[in-house]
């Protein structure tokens, strides 16, 4: 990245694909960040910036690279990538961390199990420019987006059609909305939205708080 582009990324502020600390904070607090960019459209973590954009650099770039490096390989799970540079913007050294979109979704915070618990994951998404721990029904459609096709073949039960008139009249509705309307479990209702979205019918949506809704997929007919 050249110091001209990185000039542009910060004047921008923060942002989906954006996040700014003053210097390495916490070890999981940094891991957060990471993932959360991994888990959505990537994007670049600089360090020396205030969350005013103010450029004050950093004590040392390799002090900073080093701590990094150890949360990917110890804090990470599985490991994110990651492209390391140091970059002088007016003078000051700042450290500016790449990370990809991962296709190897979702990562979470080390918690020392062998496989993904959805109840119990620590798992991160960006939501405009925060950081936010990602919902179960998140997670299941992280676990699907690069390995498994798209639910094609979907026939639609009594609970998909009583989704559809429900959102008739309410425009979106939550899984807690979902369980009341069928009286159903939280893990039933759950699992009906995120098939529902895999198949391409509904569209999932998150609020800035976290908070999560489903709205019907609107086909638009040349």
């Amino acid at each position: 990245m050249r110091w001209r582009e990185l000039k542009q990324i910060i004047a921008g502020g923060e942002s989906l694909t954006c996040e700014f600390k003053l210097h390495f904070s916490s070890h999981e607090k940094i891991a957060r960040e990471l993932i959360a960019f991994a888990n959505t459209s990537g994007g670049v973590l600089i360090l020396g910036v205030e969350d005013n954009g103010s450029i004050v650099g950093v004590a040392s770039e390799k002090s900073e690279a080093e701590l990094i490096n150890q949360v990917v390989n110890d804090y990470c799970v599985p490991p994110v990538s990651i492209d390391i540079q140091y970059i002088k913007l007016d003078g000051k050294e700042l450290v500016v961390v790449i990370v990809p979109e991962s296709k190897n979704k979702p990562h979470r915070i080390q918690d020392y199990k062998e496989k993904l618990e959805i109840q119990n994951a620590q798992v991160y998404v960006r939501v405009n420019d925060k950081s936010i721990q990602a919902s179960k029904e998140t997670i299941r459609l992280l676990k699907t987006e690069y390995t498994d096709d798209p639910l094609k073949l979907y026939s639609l039960g009594h609970i998909e059609k009583a989704v559809f008139i429900y959102l008739e009249q309410k425009e979106k509705i939550s899984v807690a909305e979902l369980c009341g309307l069928c009286n159903i479990s939280g893990r039933r209702a759950s699992r009906t939205l995120v098939n529902m979205v895999r198949a391409g019918i509904m569209l999932k949506h998150t609020k800035e708080n976290g908070d999560e809704y489903f709205t019907a997929r609107l086909e638009i007919n040349d």
